[in-house]
């Protein structure tokens, strides 16, 4: 199974693909709850260069309800981590798959319901994505 959903948007300008990213995700009912751009806090922190590389913590507050009123050791999967990159001179956008994350370490039928419902709509985020 593939750990992510993903799409290469070629030579494309880096932040104008993180507000799209952004965007999909909230017509998609998820909020971001944290950014980190890995490329800056790698310069603070041990003064080496890196390529373009954001993470955004993705969280859709009706998906996390559920799913962690049938079993609070979802919260150990959440949010979806997306992230989006630079690399080759190419963009690229991943996130998490929810499905297949879950489906290793949690057998409830309620909460693999939750999860495929999530990844339906990270699916639509991914498609949304062009620039």
């Amino acid at each position: 199974m593939n750990y992510s959903i993903s799409k290469k948007l070629g030579d494309v300008d880096f932040n104008l693909a993180l507000e799209k990213t952004k965007e999909a995700l909230k017509s998609e009912g998820f909020g971001v709850l944290f950014e980190l751009n890995v490329k800056n806090i790698l310069k603070e922190k041990i003064g080496k260069d890196f390529d373009e590389y954001v993470i955004l913590g993705a969280c859709n507050p009706n998906l996390a309800y559920q799913a962690l009123s049938s079993n609070k050791d979802v919260g150990l999967f959440l949010p979806c981590n997306v992230v989006i990159f630079k690399d080759a001179g190419s963009v690229f956008v991943k996130i998490i798959s929810p499905k297949a994350s879950i489906s290793q370490f949690i057998e409830a039928d309620d909460v693999l319901s939750v999860a495929n419902q999530a990844e339906e709509k990270l699916q639509r985020v991914i498609s949304a994505i062009s620039l």
